[in-house]
């Protein structure tokens, strides 16, 4: 009997246990709350970013054709200048030199070619009355030519000479703004195997241009007359804007990276931008002002099993029919030759839409993605609920509940 009655007190004890168990202590199934939207109206686009350099559209480097001492400057960083204008001087005495070398050359040959010239109508004279030889004609001709080709010569060295002379005096080729200065007074430039440079003088710095690096793998999307826009460090809440108007076929290999130098025309009416800044530059390849867009998360959503407790899960009909043929497909054996290749498909886009108690799965046809929003081409109306993401009953009474104090998400509505 004791150990009947033993029994029977265990069994109870568990019994108990049990009930207290399934009313008070499990883990009760929570709810799930889903968040949605509709479609909404708005710009969307796709670009390319690439950094760049800023430099002006035309600038002219202004050098010597001689060598000498600088012996004057008139013209400094950031000087206005115009075309014609006196930007440096040169030592001119020993082309001073040269050139009357030259003019004392022109002179011993001038008066040579008269002596030839008087010796050779002598000599014509005697030639016709007989008394010399042809031989002897022959050789005054000669003379009295390469007398006169002497002063030809002379006349062209001193030519040299003055022009030589001439480049002492550097000026400005255009109208514009000096960038940068490469030599002082005093300094010796040399122009026996290149040009030295003495000035870099900017055409229009209100018209300038950025030079882009854009990636081997971007540049197939970008042409000539697209929109773009940068900013610059100087001026981060600035955004300034251009259009694409050269792309350079000539690659530029760095690290193994291929990237095409891109030119972007950039107005620079304020003069905030100077040459040599870095850009961080966005170029449009596609833009939509007005496009039907559904979030970048509702194409990502997919329902797991815990929401059949609460919802109808209706598949779209293309998804049953795979579903079908792929356990038919998985059930064939296969045999060596039977595999064949397929044309790779782009993936269709689906999206789940909440129709009362129904989670229905609907095909539709999207466009542009900017990895925030996508375009809605076709299969949606504006009456489709479309479900972005799911969260728990509680974590969804904590987002509703807000301190007064924390600021609003720009653009941020409630679902």
């Amino acid at each position: 009997m004791k150990s009947k009655k033993t029994i029977l007190i265990i069994a109870s004890v568990i019994v108990l246990a049990g009930l207290v168990w399934y009313f008070f202590l499990r883990n009760k199934d929570k709810p799930v709350v889903l968040t949605t939207e509709t479609l909404s109206k708005g710009a969307i686009s796709t670009s390319v970013t690439a950094t760049g350099t800023i430099q002006p559209v035309d600038t002219v480097i202004v050098g010597t054709q001689v060598s000498g001492t600088v012996s004057a400057l008139y013209a400094d960083f950031n000087s206005v200048v115009k075309k014609g204008q006196l930007l440096a001087e040169l030592d001119k005495t020993l082309i001073m030199a040269t050139v009357d070398q030259a003019k004392a050359g022109l002179v011993q040959a001038q008066s040579n070619q008269a002596y030839q010239a008087a010796n050779f109508n002598r000599q014509k004279q005697l030639f016709e009355t007989g008394s010399i030889s042809k031989a002897d004609y022959d050789i005054a001709l000669n003379t009295y030519q390469v007398a006169k080709a002497n002063v030809n010569s002379a006349q062209a060295q001193l030519r040299a000479a003055e022009r030589n002379l001439s480049f002492t005096q550097i000026y400005s080729p255009i109208d514009g703004v000096v960038l940068g200065r490469s030599v002082n007074i005093g300094q010796t430039v040399a122009a026996s195997f290149n040009t030295p440079t003495i000035f870099t003088i900017a055409k229009d710095i209100t018209k300038m241009q950025v030079q882009a690096k854009v990636d081997e793998a971007d540049i197939g999307n970008v042409v000539k007359g697209l929109r773009a826009s940068f900013t610059v460090d100087a001026f981060i809440n600035d955004t300034f804007n251009g259009t694409v108007k050269e792309i350079r076929l000539q690659p530029s290999i760095s690290a193994n990276v291929v990237t095409y130098a891109t030119l972007i025309d950039a107005p620079n009416d304020d003069k905030k931008l100077k040459p040599g800044m870095t850009a961080n530059i966005v170029i449009y390849t596609k833009e939509i002002s007005d496009a039907s867009l559904i979030s970048v998360q509702a194409i990502k959503f997919n329902p797991d099993s815990s929401l059949k407790k609460q919802y109808q899960i209706v598949p779209a009909p293309e998804k049953k029919k795979e579903a079908k043929v792929g356990n038919k497909n998985a059930m064939k054996p296969k045999t060596p030759g039977s595999i064949k290749a397929e044309t790779v498909k782009v993936p269709d886009s689906y999206v789940w839409l909440l129709q009362g108690n129904k989670l229905v799965q609907k095909k539709i046809k999207t466009g542009l993605n900017d990895n925030n929003h996508v375009q809605v081409l076709d299969g949606l109306s504006t009456n489709d609920v479309v479900i972005t993401g799911m969260e728990s009953a509680a974590a969804a009474n904590a987002a509703a509940v807000k301190s007064p104090f924390m600021p609003t998400r720009p653009g941020g509505k409630k679902r």
